[in-house]
């Protein structure tokens, strides 16, 4: 085990703007959770931090439609993602949201940092509005044709097509997605960031990262760097965080851009879990710290933000931009270690879209299937480093040959005919060499395992996971304890000895991806305590004045230092009783695939 670290994992922010589908959590979800669970189990000190990003014009657009305020969809959806999201496993040690005091008074410090440092300049701009309604459109509900690459489909803020930053302004026959029309351009001014200004340290930083993050993330990030433009930073609105500046603070429709206070989130996350442990400063050890280390989560849509604007952010806040300047009060920040991005996951041969409902929600799965079969699925098959297809008939072959038939089945049958047969857990008698050689492979894997979780390579890692179920099957196939109850008892007990401690060993190389059911096989051989700690929900409360309406809110947090689960092999303890096990994993009828097929298409008509 390596010396402690302090572990920042960021998780990209959830939008409220409705339920979170499984092509979501591909992304931010499941992966981050992977590594933070590794990393607490290799002793280290891990901060898992992100909430629902909850501002911008998208919501109050999609409130006004539903005949509701922006609060209380906000509310709605908050509800529902929190919920999601714990009984999907996430281990978050503060999951909040940005709506809250505490997160308004830390975007507001930046903001007023990057001003004070002159990284953030007024300029008067073209704003996009309703022609009916005279209201402003957000940059995300205008399409139009790309002037750069010539897709037609990019909006308002981005194209996807390419990657490059767009304005409204720059579409080329622009209209809005909200109803069609062609929005008018009308003179605005707002707050711009100096992103230029930060061209050659960001291309410095980015640089030295070769080697160590995914080469396509690295290389996207660096591409950007030949046209970096400045961006507003505030927008015409009344949602969102007031702008903290003489003049401005009064005016009721300016608002700080939603991507700009979002991304500042997962500072305000650290802070406020930091007051609630009792020690307001406890979050420096993640943010300041030599030691410590930050690993950023996402979709790669959300690339930009996170190896760009962010860091951009952070060193004009730090003073360290190409006009220099001094740190904000809260003292200069560290910028990312590495930008953890995944591609996108289709399903079943086409893009997620909720509008389309072409789309299965995180809660409608698992209603149906258990957590770690979907879990299971998006690290063994998911869009690690390439855009992926989520295919039913997939989904239920993993399950059915891997989850069940594989591991399932090591487990079943180890506990079955120990408990059966002994009643505890075995003596082991002198070891034979392939006894040595099957012990010594399933220890060796915690290295090889835990070297791929450490560099974010999740499907290798997951791989190398199950070869020591399959050789740990292999292996009880070939001595067939069964034969030798009554033929040699005692070699008997030690075959089940080795099996026993082959099942123990990967039940801790699987608890990072399948922290569920490797809770359960810890009991199944008479574990007590907690293995792995799972999240629950908390009242927050919110106190220093954020949104008027917000007093108290759900969080998702946990109990997950005094845990039992250890990066390593633990010898199993003779003696300890057995009871016949349960059923690990359910397997799937394969009329599953045609139920859910009919179903996606049912929704799509």
């Amino acid at each position: 085990m390596s010396s402690k670290r302090h572990i920042l994992t960021a998780v990209a922010w959830p939008y409220t703007n409705g339920p979170r589908h499984i092509g979501h959590v591909s992304g931010f979800g499941v992966p981050s959770d992977v590594f933070a669970r590794f990393q607490r189990m290799s002793g280290h000190d891990v901060l898992m931090v992100s909430g629902t990003d909850e501002h911008g014009t998208p919501i109050q657009v999609l409130a006004d439609r539903e005949g509701v305020s922006a609060r209380e969809l906000a509310d709605r959806y908050n509800k529902i993602i929190v919920e999601d999201l714990v009984a999907l496993g996430l281990s978050y040690d503060l999951f909040t949201r940005t709506t809250t005091g505490n997160h308004y008074a830390v975007a507001q410090e930046l903001f007023t940092g990057l001003y004070e440092n002159d990284y953030i300049f007024t300029h008067t701009t073209k704003g996009a509005i309703s022609p009916t309604t005279k209201r402003t459109l957000p940059d995300r509900y205008i399409e139009g044709i790309c002037p750069i690459c010539g897709y037609d489909g990019a909006r308002g803020d981005q194209c996807d097509h390419c990657g490059n930053q767009l304005d409204p302004v720059d579409l080329i026959d622009p209209r809005s997605k909200v109803d069609g029309e062609v929005p008018e351009f009308v003179d605005t001014e707002h707050f711009m960031l100096d992103l230029p200004a930060f061209t050659e340290v960001l291309g410095e930083w980015l640089r030295s990262k070769s080697g160590r993050w995914r080469p396509n993330v690295l290389k996207f990030s660096l591409n950007l760097l030949d046209d970096l433009q400045p961006r507003a930073v505030t927008r015409d609105l009344n949602w969102g965080v007031p702008i903290p500046i003489e003049g401005w603070s009064e005016n009721e429709n300016k608002r700080l851009y939603v991507w700009f206070d979002a991304v500042i989130g997962y500072l305000s996350a650290a802070i406020e879990w930091a007051k609630r442990t009792g020690d307001p400063d406890a979050w420096r050890h993640w943010w300041q710290s030599e030691d410590a280390e930050s690993y950023y989560f996402m979709g790669k849509d959300n690339i930009v933000f996170h190896s760009e604007i962010w860091p951009a952010i952070l060193l004009g806040y730090n003073g360290a931009g190409d006009r220099g300047g001094t740190s904000g009060s809260l003292g200069a920040m560290n910028l990312p270690t590495e930008v953890v991005a995944s591609e996108f996951l289709t399903m079943e041969g086409r893009k997620f879209s909720s509008s389309r409902r072409v789309v299965i929600y995180v809660r409608d799965f698992l209603e149906r299937y258990s957590a770690d079969a979907l879990r299971y699925y998006i690290i063994a098959a998911g869009p690690e480093t390439q855009d992926t297809d989520f295919t039913w008939a997939e989904f239920v072959r993993r399950n059915n040959d891997e989850l069940v038939a594989a591991w399932g089945n090591l487990v079943n049958r180890s506990i079955s005919m120990a408990a059966k047969n002994l009643g505890e857990i075995p003596e082991a008698g002198e070891l034979t060499d392939e006894d040595r050689r099957v012990l010594d492979h399933s220890k060796a894997a915690f290295a090889t395992v835990g070297e791929h979780l450490d560099r974010s390579r999740f499907k290798a890692a997951l791989q190398e996971a199950m070869r020591t179920v399959a050789e740990a099957n292999k292996y009880i196939s070939e001595q067939a304890p069964w034969a030798l109850k009554k033929t040699d008892p005692e070699r008997m007990k030690t075959v089940l000895h080795v099996a026993l401690q082959l099942v123990s060993d990967a039940k801790t190389l699987l608890t990072p991806f399948l922290p569920e059911s490797s809770n359960k096989v810890y009991a199944m051989l008479g574990g007590t305590g907690v293995w792995s700690g799972m999240p629950r929900i908390d009242e927050g409360l919110d106190t220093i004045g954020g949104d008027p309406e917000l007093t108290s809110y759900p969080v998702i947090t946990g109990d997950y230092a005094d845990n039992e689960a250890t990066w390593e092999s633990i010898p199993i303890r003779p003696g300890t009783p057995l009871s016949p096990p349960k059923p690990l994993f359910t397997k799937l009828d394969p009329s599953v695939v045609d139920e859910e097929l009919a179903r996606l298409e049912e929704a799509a008509e």
